[in-house]
Order: C-alpha cells, then structure tokens, then sequence
C-alpha cells in the first residue's frame, strides 16, 4: 500500500494506476476508519474499481467557528492498518496546509440544495464539504467515488457536483 502526503503525488499514483488499465475507486474519508468506511472499500470493489483508493484528511472548512476542529479524533497509524488489512492500494492524508496553501481563496457552493435538513443548522458545512471533494476529484480524475448512503443529503449534493462540473466521476 502506497501513502501519499502531497497532492501531486495522489495525482500521479491515480494517473498510473488508470494508465495500467486499472479503474481508479475513491473513498475520502476524514479518518478516524470504522467499519462503515471499510465497508465502502469492499463496496468499490464490488463495483467494479481495481485500484482503491481512501482519502484520510479532517477538513477545516466544514467546520464552523464554534463547532471544534481540534477534538476530532484523528488517529491515522490505525487508520493506515485497517486499510492496509483491507487491502487498500493508495492512501492520501494531506495536512492542512497541502490542500488549502497559503492565499487559498476558492471554494466551491451548491445552490438550494445546501440549504434544508442539515444545511439550516450548519449553513456553512457544505461548503467546506463541496470545496474539499471538488478537489479530491480534480485530483483523482476519471474514478468511481464510493460514498454513504447515511447522510443522504450530501451523497446527494456530491452527485449533482460531478453532474453540474462534468466531472468524470460516477459518484
């Protein structure tokens, strides 16, 4: 199992891996794995992806000001041997400051859609999530993006993304 720090070389890992004929599945994930992650692994494979890849980063911008970054569990040695005993091919776990870069201004938002079930207690979360998956996509490239059904509006928005941008993802 290959772990990628810097964007560039998740880039380059999915372009080989597709470059060999593979087809590329991605899990992101902000880690803390429990079966339910791992369940969407095997689920990729059963899907047809031959290259599996998990994304393992807590994303600061789904998290409003008072709701607390710092006591997210973040516990990536055991996160690294679940997917290594799952027989992941590819992890990503960038810090903060490889995906959000000193001056980083863009992000990237939904309409309507952000708006009712979570999106009226958190107005701000969506965002975060959208901004950080539309770049986890440009990254990956053409792939299979396997996601939980357990927050159904935001399997939702992230489909209506790859749709909105043709992105060549099947979400």
């Amino acid at each position: 199992m290959q772990v990628v720090r810097e964007p560039k070389a998740f880039r380059e890992a999915c372009e080989a891996a597709r470059a060999t004929g593979a087809r590329v599945g991605l899990v992101p994930t902000m880690g803390a794995l429990h079966e339910g992650h791992l369940s969407l692994v095997d689920r990729a494979a059963e899907e047809g992806a031959t290259f599996r890849a998990v994304t393992i980063f807590v994303n600061p911008l789904q998290f409003a000001a008072h709701e607390d970054l710092g006591r997210y569990p973040r516990t990536l040695e055991a996160d690294l041997e679940a997917c290594r005993a799952r027989g992941v091919d590819l992890v990503f776990a960038p810090d903060d400051g490889a995906m959000y870069p000193p001056g980083f201004q863009t992000t990237v938002t939904l309409g309507e859609l952000t708006k009712p079930l979570e999106g009226v207690h958190r107005p701000t979360h969506f965002s975060g999530v959208t901004t950080v998956v539309t770049k986890l996509f440009a990254l990956t490239g053409k792939c299979l993006a396997v996601f939980g059904r357990k927050d159904y509006q935001q399997w939702r928005l992230l489909e209506r993304l790859a749709l909105d941008l043709d992105l060549p993802v099947d979400v």
